[in-house]
Parts: C-alpha cells; structure tokens; sequence
C-alpha cells in the first residue's frame, strides 16, 4: 500500500489533535501485542482512532484489514465514527470521489457479542452448530425460562423463592456456567463433594448449616438449568451466554479459525478490556494470542483501566487486562508491551488530586497504573464543595437548592449530573428538583423501578403472580393509598400465622395426607401469606374467627382490596400489556395522575409512559409474554443490568439522575454525589456469596479463581475467613466505583451526606469518601458548605419524632386542586348519607353475601395516617428489596 503519512507530527497537524509524548508512543507502536492502560479522562478512544489512521496512512494494512471490538452498540458507533472522521481528515479516505461501485474498505468495528455471533455464523458447523440457530432476545429468554419452571415435574423442595426469583436465578446460574466455560456436569460433582464433606463436618453456627442448604438448592436450580438449555436446543435457540462460550469452543478446538481471522484482520483493537469475562478472554486470546496454534505475536491492542473496572459482580474480571502481555505474547514468547496513559484532559487538578488520593491503593495493585495528571494550565483548576447536614431531608433540600442556583445562574441542566450509589433515593431527588422548577431525567429501568408510581405497579403485579410475596404487600398496605396502621399489619401476620398453624396440623392423623404433602416437597409450615389472611376478610375458607381485634377501619380496606385482587387474579392469563392496564384501571393511579395539573403529576406521567414503553418492548418481542417472565426480566434488570438495562442518558436538556455504575464513560460541568454516608457509599452491604446463594459459581471452578477468595475450611474459623476477605474485596470494588464516579466531572463535584437518615434509629455519619472530601476541602482545595456536628447519645431522629404527616395518594397535589376534590367528596358522602336515612325496602340485601353475614359494615372512614401502635413480632419475615440495585 501507498503511505500518505510519514510522521507522526504530520499526524498531529492532519488530525488537528497535540497528542501528547505518550499518546504518540501508543499510537506509532509497531504493529505487535500492546496493552495500553488509559486513566480516565486520558483519551483513550482519540488514541485508538488515531492509531487506526498511523496504521493505515503508513501503508502497514489496509482499512478493512482493521477489527475493533467493545461492548456497547453506541460505544461501537462512537468509535467507528471517531475512526471514519479520522480517515476523512487524514486524507486516507475521500468521501468526495467514493466510487459506488468498488467503494473503499472501512475497518470493521462492533460489540464482542456481535463478533461471537457473525463467528458462529461462518463457522458454526465446524463444532455442528446448525445455521438455522437463532438468537434469543431477552423476552423470549426470560418466557422460556418461566415456562421450564412451571412445566418442571416432580419435587423441588429446595427452591423455595419466588416463582420469578427463581427465573433470574436459573438464568444467572446458566449464564456463569458459560461465562466460565464450566460444563454442568463438573458443578454437580463439585456440589456432590462439597455435601460429602459437609456431612463429616461439625457445622456449629446458622452460616455453616446454610451451606449444604444451598448446596443442595443449587443441584436443584442446576437440574432446571439443564432443562432449560434443552428446552433451547430443541428449539435452535441460543442466548448471550452460549453464543460466548459456543465461539470460545471454536476458537479453542479449531485452530484454522484462528488462522483465517489472522490473516482477515491484522489489526485488532479491544476496548474496555477490563471488563470482558473469562470465556471472552479465551475466546480472544484462542483466535489472536497465545492459541491453540502458539504465540502469535498478532497486533493486537487491548485498552483499559483497572482502576474502572466496577462491573466484576456480572463476570468481567480485571484479571484479563493485568495478564494481557501473558495471553497475547510477542512471536519469540516474550511478554506484550504495556503502555500508559495518565494525562487527564477532562477534569481541573483540583479534581484529580482527589481522585489520585483515593486511587492510590489500586495503583499499588495493578502493573502501568499512574497518577493522572491534568493538562498543563488546568493544575488549579476544579472545585470541590461539601456538606454534612443533620438529616436526610435537609440533606435532600441543600441538593436541590444548589442545583437550581447553578441552573438560575447560567449552568446548562444538561451538563448536571446527580450520582447514587443506589436508586432508593431517586424518588425524593426528583420530586425537590421538580419544586423547584429544574428539569430532570431519571435515567435506566432500574431507576424507573424506585420510583413511587411504578414501584406500587409493580408491587400489584408481585401480588398477583405470588401470594406469597409479603414484602410486596406489605408496600401496598402500608402505602399512602390504603394506610394500614403498624397495629392492624402486626394483626395481619398473627392471622396469616394461625392459618398455616391450623392447614399444618388439621390433618396430622391423616397418613394419606401426610403422604401428600411429602410427595409434593411443600411444607406449609414455611409458607406465611399474608395474601392468604387478607382473603379472609371476603371468605373465611371455613377456619373458625380467631378473634383478633382489628379495628373497623382497617377490616374495610383489607376487604376492599381482596376483592380487587380477586378480580385482577382473573386476568393474569391474558397478555402482559392487558394485564399492566387492568391494574393501572383498578388502582386509580393513571387517572389520578392525569387529573393532576401538578409539576410533579407530569413527570410521574412520563415515568409511567416509559415503563409501559419498557413492558411493550418486551412483550412486542414474544406475543405470549407472561406477567411471571416480565417480573422474573425487572428483577435481573434492576439488580444485575446484565445487557438488559443499557439505558443512557437522552438528549434532553435536563438534569440527569443515575447510578453511579451507569455513569463509566460519561462526563458532566457538574456532578452531585449525595449519599455518602457511613455503609452507604462505600457499601458495605454484603455481595452474593457463592456458600449461601444457589446461583452463584463456587470460586474454585471460576476461570479467575486465583483472584478471588475461597473458604480455606469448613470450620466456623475457615468461614470467618472467607467473609473478611470478601470484605476486603469489595472494599476495593467500592474503591473503584467511587474513583469513576469522582472522575465524572469537569469543573464542579458536589458531595454530601446526613446524620440521622429517613427512618434511622442510630446516626449514620460521613463515610470514608465524604470524610476524604472533607479533608481535601480543608487542605484548601474546595468548600465545606456545611458541617453538621455529631448527635449526642441520647438524641434521637426528629425525622422519627415529627408527627406523621397526611399522605397523599398518588402525590400531593395544589391547593386549589385539593380544595375541589374535597369539595366534591363532601358532596357524594352527603347524598350517601341522605340515602342511608332512607328506609330500606323489605327483602333489600343486607350485605355483600345477602345473609347479613358481611365481614366489615359501613363506608369506610376517612383514612388516617397511622393506626396507634401495637407491640407485637413483625407479621412476616424480612426480605431484601425487590428491586435494588446493588450488585449481587
């Protein structure tokens, strides 16, 4: 090939980008095995463009002989723009004298799961993978794995969750045995070995006794994962997970595949290289490094950051990135070259001085990572203002009240963004912007999810699917709508306990009996609902009156909202968007919302539109969508975001809200982290571990073992041990996501926390992220704004002395609004009244049953806020969140 560049100073001027010295020293590498760790902020896609334009404006290779991989559709765009303009402006490529008919080469960029996908398309029946394969969308996936979970014989008793707990977990389980290329048959036996030791064991504490529970749930989930991967071949179907570990099988096994690709593509380029799994590195490292056919030595470049690497919860392993001169070493065997890239040219010094300082032990861990350095003239540049407010609500008011002076004062809404280690804040962040009058966008499924509107829809739907989900209830009773007080709740339980007491042992003389329940696996003894007792207040089921003394009102609403149960339950076989509108129709809550003229009624419109927008989607891909498959969908999306939730920031001029995972790649003028707060932010909540969650691998089997702890016995020392050093692995993993959230910024970081938290008994205080804010202010690099001392010992939260408020439902509304509706319901109960002075016709019914036999009698009251308090155990058992989403 002709070269139309000779130098990289040319280079410069024909890109119009100074590169700096080890930008240049990347970019002109020789075409040989590279790694290049690229500091946030430090241009690594600029480089990886402009490497693609050396290579091919100096006659080494062709544009088309260029593969470039990352993992997003808009990542994949991004970069094959960024290369195309590239060539354009070097003057590589003409776009005005293209002829049509033999137009020029272009390097082939796209996501590492489309790579896999076109992979096992050429070459599939190489491992007799047939072409007729399809690939299933995420709907389909979830519906076929609900339909295994209801079609599956015999008896499971160790599944004991929720029918769509257990569709995410068979689907996570499935997707880290591909992830780690682990053939089923070797975790049954690793499971079998494990209970044979276990068996000889002394297990002298709860944690020990719940290994060989999960354990066995976990050969249990393992047989329905089987079943559900027949159910795929039968059908020609694969998902994500296989169509890695299929192409990874090829790559490994067929060498001349390999080959083919080397000779097709001499320039690879592997973005975000931190976050590929272990089954992707093989797969990579088969076709261009160190496989089956030796050491290559082929041009590869892989670039990332271990310092981002915040997605090891779903199966990235920044292992892959540290040992990449080892996998994909030169022709002679020696190691690849590794290449660093610190300079920032996004964010002021101040910033990155902050951030160095809370980088510095992840530096110490990983080989090439430097500080990172601002360009030169931005050393002072960046601020840093923080606050320590006494409670969550002043917390929330000081947010808002700063956001809306930097929009009053010149500062686009969206170039501001507000980062939550969690969305449970989302709600009230959105509502103080709303007041006062700042546009704003949550962003992602999982942050519609918290949202009060749609989490009450969701909350129904639980419901519905699965009596037994009393979290879900508990949400609705509790609620603004229906106000159940903490008295008539604790009654609730007693009532659902005494039902399973008396079906437990009705007929505990009866063998036949018995011999039922044992073939069925079900103990009821186990199974409190609470949906159960509420169907009481409607049909007695024949159990005698326990007598319990709910109070009027509450007997009203319990029986009122049975009966709209009861009626939403016949339509559950219908399709999920008729199902999704019968209970919007049931509860009220569209109409309410679009009588509002409310600010905030607009807003919660929208988010109400996007989720039936997020559900249309889903159902438009499989018409026999089953409400079960959509929750099972929303759970794995709010808590693992494995592909399903790549929502991202719109164009919109608003103030985005997001979680601070959702955050890798982006950057802002101005960024709110609120939240951080001792447990909080660094997150101190316990991750999934593989001894006591069935859907996780055991380590020894992962492909990154060597990286992760294991239980070094199993004695109550040896499992002490393995949580405190999961402890300490995740104390690095919040590390990181705190160093990508505080390199967000441009020019301002706002960092907060709070004392006394919204229902808190004990302080919380300022955690090790606000506590280094802190100190980086008072060494005279930011503002504290505020600083709240620390409450005494005998304080208690005002947030929990304050008299409860009047709850509105669905959100308050203005006065003049609130002034006709009551207007009007004084109206209808005085004609309800006038008609009750009436006498009442001879042979009228006497109540809903017509024997007079009604479980509650009058209007019901008007609601108030809470009933008095009544000492008594919680009526159910504590569950997590349904929707969280921190990582497993």
């Amino acid at each position: 090939m002709s070269s139309r560049i000779t130098d990289p100073e040319q280079l410069k001027e024909l890109l119009g980008i100074p590169f700096t010295p080890e930008q240049t020293a990347c970019i002109t590498a020789p075409p040989a095995p590279q790694v290049i760790v690229a500091g946030a902020g430090s241009g690594k896609t600029t480089v990886m463009a402009a490497r693609v334009v050396w290579l091919v404006g100096t006659g080494q290779v062709a544009p088309e002989q260029v593969l470039g991989l990352t993992f997003t559709n808009k990542a994949a765009g991004e970069l094959a723009e960024r290369v195309r303009k590239a060539l354009v402006a070097a003057g590589v490529t003409d776009p005005d004298v293209i002829d049509p008919d033999n137009p020029p080469g272009e390097p082939r960029i796209s996501t590492y799961h489309a790579f896999a996908g076109r992979l096992l398309t050429d070459h599939g029946l190489r491992i007799g993978l047939e072409p007729t394969t399809r690939l299933l969308a995420d709907a389909t996936r979830y519906q076929l794995a609900a339909r295994v979970l209801r079609e599956a014989p015999g008896a499971y008793p160790a599944l004991t969750r929720s029918f769509p707990t257990l569709v995410s977990d068979l689907l996570a389980l499935d997707a880290e045995l591909s992830e780690h290329l682990v053939p089923p048959e070797e975790l049954a036996r690793y499971d079998t070995e494990l209970l044979e030791t276990l068996a000889a064991a002394k297990l002298t504490n709860a944690d020990l006794r719940k290994v060989p529970e999960t354990a066995g749930a976990r050969r249990e989930l393992l047989g329905m994962t089987l079943r559900y991967r027949e159910a795929k071949a039968s059908r020609d179907l694969l998902d994500f997970g296989d169509q890695i570990a299929l192409s990874a099988e090829l790559a490994l096994t067929r060498p001349e595949v390999g080959t083919l690709l080397r000779d097709e593509f001499r320039v690879v380029l592997l973005d975000e290289y931190q976050d590929t799994s272990v089954a992707q590195r093989l797969l990579l490292s088969a076709l261009f490094g160190s496989g089956p056919g030796g050491d290559t030595g082929h041009a590869v470049t892989a670039v990332g950051d271990p310092c981002q690497a915040i997605y090891g919860w779903r199966g990235a392993s920044v292992a892959n990135l540290d040992e990449f001169p080892r996998h994909f070493p030169h022709a002679d065997g020696t190691p690849a070259t590794r290449y660093s890239l610190s300079e920032n040219r996004r964010s002021g010094g101040r910033l990155l001085h902050l951030a160095n300082g809370l980088a510095e032990p992840l530096r110490a861990m990983h080989e090439g990572v430097e500080a990172l350095r601002p360009a030169p003239g931005a050393e002072r540049d960046g601020t840093v203002r923080c606050a320590l407010l006494s409670t969550h609500a002043e917390e929330i008011d000081w947010l808002g009240d700063r956001l809306a002076h930097l929009v009053r004062t010149g500062t686009p809404p969206g170039e501001i963004a507000v980062l939550c280690r969690t969305a449970g804040d989302f709600p009230r962040i959105q509502a103080a912007l709303v007041a006062r009058d700042v546009p704003v966008e949550v962003v992602g499924l999982s942050g519609l999810l918290h949202l009060p509107e749609v989490a009450d829809l969701v909350a129904v739907c639980e419901v519905l699917q699965d009596p037994g989900a009393n979290a879900s209830l508990v949400r609705l009773l509790t609620g603004p709508r229906w106000r159940i007080g903490p008295r008539d709740l604790a009654l609730l339980g007693r009532r659902a306990r005494l039902l399973v007491h008396r079906d437990t042992h009705a007929d505990d003389t009866d063998p036949d009996h018995r011999l039922a329940e044992a073939v069925e696996g079900i103990d009821p003894a186990e199974v409190i609902s609470l949906a159960d007792a509420l169907d009481t207040f409607l049909d007695s089921g024949g159990h005698q009156d326990d007598r319990l003394p709910f109070s009027a009102e509450a007997r009203v609403r319990y029986a009122r909202l049975a009966t709209e149960l009861r009626e939403l339950r016949r339509s559950l076989a219908d399709p999920l968007m008729d199902v999704l509108h019968r209970v919007l129709t049931a509860t009220g809550l569209e109409v309410e919302l679009s009588a509002s003229p409310h600010a905030l009624a607009a807003r919660r419109r929208e988010t109400l539109a996007n989720f039936l927008d997020v559900a249309a989607g889903f159902a438009a891909v499989d018409g026999e969508a089953t409400l079960l498959a959509f929750l099972g969908f929303l759970r794995t999306a709010a808590q693992y975001e494995k592909g399903l939730d790549n929502a991202l920031p719109g164009g919109e001029n608003t103030v985005k809200v997001l979680t601070a995972h959702k955050s890798k790649g982006l950057e802002w003028d101005v960024v709110a982290v609120p939240g951080l707060v001792t447990g909080q932010f660094p997150s101190t909540q316990s991750r999934d571990a593989w001894p006591a969650q069935s859907k996780v691998l055991p380590h020894a089997l992962r492909g990154d073992a060597a990286t992760l702890p294991d239980v070094p016995s199993w004695d109550a020392k040896g499992l002490k041990s393995f949580k405190d050093a999961m402890k300490a692995h995740q104390h690095t993993e919040e590390l990181r996501l705190g160093y990508v959230t505080f390199t967000r910024p441009r020019s301002l970081l706002l960092g907060s926390g709070h004392w006394w938290g919204p229902s808190q008994k004990k302080p919380r205080g300022p955690s090790a992220f606000l506590d280094a804010l802190y100190e980086h202010c008072a060494a005279g690099h930011g503002e504290i704004e505020v600083w709240a001392d620390e409450p005494g010992p005998d304080e208690e939260n005002p947030a929990l002395q304050e008299p409860e408020a009047e709850q509105a439902w669905p959100l308050p509304l203005d006065e003049t609004a609130l002034a006709r509706r009551r207007a009007a319901r004084d109206t209808v109960l005085a004609h309800l009244e006038a008609l009750s002075a009436a006498p009442v016709p001879e042979g009228a019914r006497q109540g809903p049953s017509g024997d007079g036999d009604t479980p509650y009698e009058g209007e019901p009251p008007p609601y108030r806020a809470q009933e008095p308090p009544y000492d008594e155990e919680p009526p159910y058992e504590e569950e997590p969140p349904p929707y969280d989403e921190e990582p497993p």
